[in-house]
Parts: C-alpha cells; sequence; structure tokens
C-alpha cells in the first residue's frame, strides 16, 4: 500500500507581504487616533459657530438683528449644545473588557465576552465613528436650521 503525501512547499513572506500586514495593523491601530483628532475639530466647530451665528446676524441684519423664529434658533442651539456633548463623549475614554492575551480571533466575541487586542481597536473606532456621525448630523441640522432663521428675517 503506497501512499502518496504530498509536502506544501512554503517560503517567508516577501518585504511587501510585510509591509502590507504592518500597514494594516498601523491603520487599524490609527483609526481612533484619527476619530479623537476629528472630535477635538468638531468641539471647537461647536464652540464657534453661536459666535459666529450672531455676527452673520448683526452683518445680514444691521442693528435691527432680532431672530424671528425662538424655535428654530432653539433647536439650532440644541443641535450644536448635543453635538459638541456627542463629541466630547467620543473622547472620553471607555472601559472595555480585553483579553490581552488573544491577538486576533477567528470567530467574533460573544456579548460579555473579552475582546480580542485587534477587536478591541475595531470596537474602539466603532464606537467613536458612530458618535461622530451623529454630532455632525446634529452639527450640520443646526447650522441648517441657523441659516434659516437669518434668511427668513
Amino acid at each position: 500500500m503506497e501512499e502518496n503525501i504530498t509536502v506544501a512547499q512554503s517560503a517567508p513572506p516577501s518585504k511587501l507581504d510585510e509591509e502590507l500586514e504592518k500597514g494594516f495593523v498601523q491603520s487599524v491601530i490609527e483609526q481612533p487616533k484619527l476619530l479623537d483628532e476629528l472630535a477635538k475639530q468638531l468641539v471647537t466647530l461647536s464652540l464657534a459657530i453661536p459666535g459666529l451665528y450672531a455676527t452673520v446676524l448683526k452683518f445680514v441684519s444691521g442693528d435691527a438683528a432680532v431672530v424671528c423664529s425662538v424655535k428654530l434658533i432653539a433647536g439650532a442651539f440644541i443641535c450644536w449644545f448635543l453635538a459638541m456633548l456627542l463629541s466630547l463623549g467620543s473622547l472620553i475614554p471607555r472601559k472595555w473588557k480585553v483579553d490581552r492575551t488573544i491577538l486576533r480571533r477567528n470567530e467574533v466575541a460573544t456579548k460579555g465576552q473579552p475582546l480580542s487586542v485587534e477587536e478591541f481597536f475595531m470596537a474602539s473606532a466603532s464606537y467613536k465613528r458612530n458618535l461622530l456621525i451623529a454630532a455632525c448630523l446634529l452639527c450640520f441640522t443646526g447650522i441648517c436650521l441657523a441659516g434659516l432663521t437669518i434668511f427668513n428675517t
């Protein structure tokens, strides 16, 4: 009885493959940092927009600068305030349950199970991204509402 055994040949990964892997890992690690930078910009924007709004209202309407729709301007300021809170919320460190001995796993961690190191970076970025998307939408909505108050005077 003769068995045919095939031996798979292997070779170390090429330099290009190693660099691609390093780049991928670096991009996963950098995502939360980049989102933190975006959050800082959104906080600055959320603080600056009300002052800019008052300035534009004064220039457009002159000395008779009065907001006609209190509901619209209240909505705008509420949107800006919520956008700032969400942006700040994305900057506040969150506790994650992470098993540092597991770098990467094939299946996603179930609820209550500690995350792998890779899952931690992905979950952190996803959490921040969701908060910042909501913050951006609220900020834009506030700008639109404020614009309506200026041009409806």
